[in-house]
């Protein structure tokens, strides 16, 4: 940084113009999602929108802000990954193949008959057969992330429906990657032996990248948490679960030619079958939801407010395709199989928006020359619409549920074998959550088995954990700082939830647990007495102070050794925990 201020402007100014429109991309992009956000959240619509609506404000298609496209799409990038790694997580290999008889042949024959629907009507508007073929396919692919997004802000990613939703769309990502191998061919045109080939090779990559990821969650990576986790540093085992994750979504599309995301969900499959699953998704993923704000951001930016003046009535015709043929597709599949109409419109309503494949294809047809350059602007509006709708679309679930039921009275079977709408069985009396396994924690949990109450151990020692679940007994290893954590242990159904350990004992904890279940009777271990009055404040029913504890000791023994009577020695007790614990 030396020389005159010319040799500056000629020089120092260049080399930091990419790093300023990094930085005012990020903080842009920010500033704008949390305002817009936070206002469509307050109008009762999903923050998508608002998102969405900021990355058309700061994006270059108008004169405010002019943020950088290319570095919001490097940071899009970086949420997708983590976005699917955290879905890979929590969804297990048995899931995924539970609902292979409706995912696989649902996901082909709906993305067929879209990819026909969308290339005969681009042909009707004067496109080329390949140009409509290419239209055709971006329409039929489902945006995983705003899938995801959706279904967590409604608390349906893991039940039957959401499960049967995201194995629909790993099948579509599958699918994907075929097409994007073929696609450069489809120019020149393809010859049965080329689509052969290439298909070929492509089930090689993707079966080969499933062999590796099998391997590595048996053998490789789980060594690899257990020598972090034995560090007891949080720090390196967050930076190891976010490497693994951008490092092996990253390998898996520069080795194998899958997509980041297709790469980054088998990434989350394989940590999620080790031990470290539950830490993973709490401790080392808490950034995923900003990154994903700016996918959406990103998405806005691609967005020329003047492309839906231009071509309205084949954005309107591409939106039918989106918004009515594959949700109308998913939901006659699932009728026809039989499952609940619950379960069918929550799926189709799930498919009713495209995102970040469609323009994954679009682009590299415009790219290649198979597609005119309108292509684009017609698909980023279309996403953007249907992204918009989704969230509200859900609504519908409810009253369609309810009406269907009038008209059909009969209870149904859902997948898992539960009546739709059947109580749960499971009674808050018997069941108790400990946090922390230390001597406190032991007691307790003895106590309570052997008064007929099943507890539900949370510690962060994966030993503790692993012994205590090769003698039989329940135990998940996690920070219970985390709401998922006490919800993986069974909170919502919990009747008592005790805080054995000083460390783990925070007004957090409580206010968390009180979130998810606000009858639970809660017990908690401070080190001070001090700690009584935020502990209580914060919604604790009870709270052991070290201190105090020691003091009522002391007191009984003294009183004894002086020769009081019993009756002394109890109004003594409640005296100085009076005294003591008084808030």
């Amino acid at each position: 940084m030396c020389g005159t201020v010319e040799e500056g402007l000629t020089t120092d100014t260049i080399s930091f113009v990419p790093e300023s429109a990094i930085i005012l991309t990020l903080a842009s992009g920010f500033v704008a999602a949390l305002l817009f956000g936070y206002v469509t959240h307050r109008l009762g619509l999903s923050p998508i929108v608002g998102y969405l609506l900021a990355g058309v404000i700061v994006g270059p298609n108008t004169p405010v802000l002019m943020a950088d496209p290319h570095s919001a799409e490097q940071f899009a990038d970086i949420g997708i990954i983590l976005l699917m790694f955290g879905v890979g997580l929590q969804f297990h290999l048995d899931e995924l193949l539970a609902v292979r008889r409706i995912a696989i042949p649902g996901a082909v024959t709906q993305s067929a008959i879209a990819t026909v629907v969308g290339a005969i009507a681009a042909h009707i508007f004067g496109w080329t057969w390949p140009a409509s073929i290419v239209f055709g396919l971006s329409l039929s692919v489902a945006s995983t992330v705003v899938l995801v997004r959706v279904l967590s802000d409604r608390r349906q990613l893991h039940t039957p429906p959401g499960h049967i939703a995201v194995g629909w769309l790993v099948v579509q990502d599958v699918l994907t990657v075929i097409v994007l191998v073929l696609l450069p061919s489809l120019k020149d045109g393809l010859t049965p032996a080329v689509l052969a080939t290439s298909i070929g090779l492509t089930v090689l990559k993707v079966a080969g990248l499933v062999a590796v990821a099998g391997f590595g969650g048996r053998r490789v990576i789980p060594a690899i948490l257990d020598r972090i986790a034995a560090t007891r540093s949080r720090e390196l085992f967050t930076l190891t679960v976010l490497a693994l994750a951008i490092g092996l979504a990253v390998g898996s599309a520069a080795v194998f030619g899958v997509s980041i995301a297709l790469g980054a969900f088998l990434a989350g499959m394989v940590v999620g079958s080790s031990d470290y699953s539950l830490r993973a998704a709490t401790d080392a993923l808490p950034m995923r939801d900003a990154f994903a704000v700016l996918f959406f951001v990103s998405v806005g930016m691609l967005l020329r407010p003047s492309a839906l003046l231009e071509q309205p009535a084949f954005i309107l015709t591409a939106l039918a395709i989106v918004l009515v043929a594959n949700p109308a597709i998913a939901l006659t599949f699932a009728w026809l199989l039989g499952y609940p109409i619950r379960t069918a419109v929550t799926l189709a309503v799930s498919l009713a928006q495209i995102g970040e494949f469609s323009f994954i294809l679009i682009t590299l047809g415009r790219d290649i020359g198979i597609v005119p350059a309108a292509a684009v602007d017609i698909v980023v509006a279309t996403a953007i619409i249907s992204i918009t709708l989704n969230p509200l679309a859900f609504t519908a679930i409810n009253p369609v549920d309810r009406w269907v039921a009038r008209m059909r009275p009969a209870r149904e079977i859902a997948e898992d074998g539960m009546e739709i709408g059947a109580s749960s069985t499971l009674d808050p009396l018997s069941r108790a959550i400990v946090v922390g396994y230390g001597p406190t924690g032991r007691t307790v949990t003895r106590l309570l088995r052997e008064n007929g109450v099943s507890p539900t151990v949370v510690d962060l020692n994966v030993d503790v954990v692993r012994q205590l679940r090769d003698e039989g007994q329940s135990a998940v290893y996690g920070d219970a700082r985390h709401a998922d954590t006490l919800i993986h242990a069974g909170l919502p159904h919990a009747g008592t939830l005790i805080v054995s350990g000083a460390d783990t004992g925070s007004p957090e904890v409580i206010k968390g647990a009180r979130g998810i279940n606000p009858n639970v009777h809660i017990f908690v271990r401070g080190n001070y007495l001090r700690d009584v009055p935020p502990l209580r404040s914060a919604g604790a029913e009870e709270v052991f102070a070290g201190e105090g504890e020691v003091a009522m000791a002391m007191t009984e023994a003294v009183l004894r050794r002086l020769g009081a009577t019993p009756d002394q020695i109890d109004r003594e007790r409640a005296r100085v925990r009076s005294e003591l614990f008084s808030s």
